[in-house]
């Protein structure tokens, strides 16, 4: 290792975070900044890791020539601290491209998309896992198998989320690689779908072997150098698809797996969903083409437990249900509730949804609409800004009008609580990627006294 420091500006994001457990593995004097305390500064503290939450030049390492600086894109190019790194000669690079400096020596296996990724990565990391092979992992949730978003192994493959925000998986030449979804996103970057799908087909050039794509999406094999299957969840086109799916009293799946090697029966999946089929499918896809045998790959899919934050099931009895979800997107939207709709037919569905970020909420706004008006009950909050200032004219309102739920609400964060309190409840679904995940824990807490 070049380095003795590794400094990150921004550690307390999901992606750094398990950087920076990689370089503390590796023997590296990690330490950074973040805006604000979380269950994530508050591990990495734990681990050993330093961690500060003021704008303080001063605590990077002084041994220029030793200290590498790593920086979140989420970070203002006029921070202090990402300032004064520049201005002092540290070498300083962005998130995405130690990210690729890492997989570069490795054979990677890489899953992009506009949403399920970070499912789909932490399913085959635990596949890998599970089975005896091993791998290393940077991961863009919290496995609930291992209660972490980094694994390390002395096996030279790592799996990786491919981020595109900042278009950041270009810094990725991954050897077997899956794409979930291409939809509209972060059109604050990309401007439109187009310029989207246009940097995932770049993306997806970079694969060197082999390349699995959801059925449907608009990459070509003329467009890459790596060989196409395809994935759905049960299009009979697609190369890889269920066949005889069944749902239990417990609200999980089995079914079984059509691939081009043959048929793999009785897969049941560990964590709920149908959209959890989906994801198993594209993992197992992933890992049956990296040479995983596949009673190992059918035997893992059913000890998976999820990721936190996806479909993740704080309280589950007969009359009382709690779910929470990262949901942020309009097509995550509607996956998800289409999935606990699936798992629990006939009972009254209640969402809370947070809305991330000004502009993608101006962008999608009769998306998200559509999308929440599948609950029974919407209990809609105020948008979380992120990283952005506020835009004239884009609040919640815009899409809370056009919901036709049979029942709605719009509420701050600091009316939710004692609402809740008063509100007759069945399943209760939690949803967004701001700070809605602090209600977590009180609103398990206040719906375990109701039992």
């Amino acid at each position: 290792m070049r380095y003795k420091n590794v400094y990150f500006i921004g550690i307390g994001g999901i992606g750094m975070s398990a950087i920076a457990r990689y370089y503390k593995f590796k023997g590296c004097a990690v330490s950074g900044y973040d805006r604000t305390p979380s269950d994530l500064t508050h591990a990495l503290e734990a681990e050993g890791i330093a961690v500060h939450y003021k704008d303080k030049p001063e605590c990077i390492p002084a041994a220029v020539k030793d200290t590498l600086v790593v920086y979140t894109p989420a970070v203002p190019a006029d921070f202090g601290e990402l300032v004064s790194a520049r201005e002092r000669g540290y070498r300083v690079i962005k998130r995405s491209q130690m990210l690729g400096e890492i997989t570069a020596g490795q054979r990677c296996l890489a899953v992009a998309g506009t949403h399920g990724k970070t499912t789909t990565s932490t399913l085959v990391a635990h596949i890998l896992t599970e089975s005896g092979s091993g791998c290393s992992a940077f991961l863009g949730g919290i496995s609930k198998n291992y209660g972490t978003n980094m694994l390390v192994s002395h096996t030279p493959t790592v799996v990786a989320e491919a981020d595109e925000f900042d278009r950041s998986f270009h810094q990725l030449h991954p050897a077997i690689a899956a794409i979930t979804a291409m939809d509209a996103d972060h059109l604050d970057i990309y401007g439109d779908l187009a310029h989207v799908q246009e940097a995932f087909r770049i993306f997806a050039s970079q694969v060197t072997e082999t390349i699995i794509l959801k059925y449907g999406l608009p990459i070509k094999q003329s467009d890459v150098s790596a060989k196409i299957f395809t994935y759905h969840f049960d299009d009979r086109r697609a190369d890889f698809h269920s066949e005889n799916l069944r749902l239990d009293a417990t609200g999980h799946y089995t079914f079984d797996l059509v691939y081009p090697g043959g048929v793999l029966s009785d897969i049941r999946v560990g964590a709920l969903g149908w959209v959890n089929v989906e994801n198993s499918i594209a993992a197992a896809a992933i890992c049956l083409c990296y040479g995983i045998d596949a009673q190992k790959v059918r035997h893992a899919i059913g000890t998976f437990e999820g990721a936190q934050r996806r479909l993740d099931v704080h309280l589950n009895t007969p009359g009382l249900t709690y779910i929470d979800d990262y949901a942020h997107h309009p097509a995550e939207l509607a996956s998800a509730i289409s999935s606990v709709r699936q798992i629990f037919p006939g009972r009254k569905l209640t969402g809370i949804f947070q809305p991330h970020l000004y502009t993608r909420t101006r962008d999608f706004a009769p998306e998200f609409a559509r999308a929440l008006s599948g609950l029974d009950k919407l209990i809609l909050l105020d948008i979380y800004p992120a990283r952005e200032e506020p835009i004239p004219g884009v609040t919640s309102e815009i899409v809370f009008r056009d919901v036709t739920a049979p029942e709605k609400v719009l509420i701050t964060r600091d009316e939710l609580l004692p609402l809740l309190e008063q509100e007759p409840l069945d399943v209760l679904l939690t949803l967004g990627a701001g700070n809605i995940d602090r209600f977590i824990e009180p609103i398990t807490e206040m719906l375990r006294k109701r039992q």
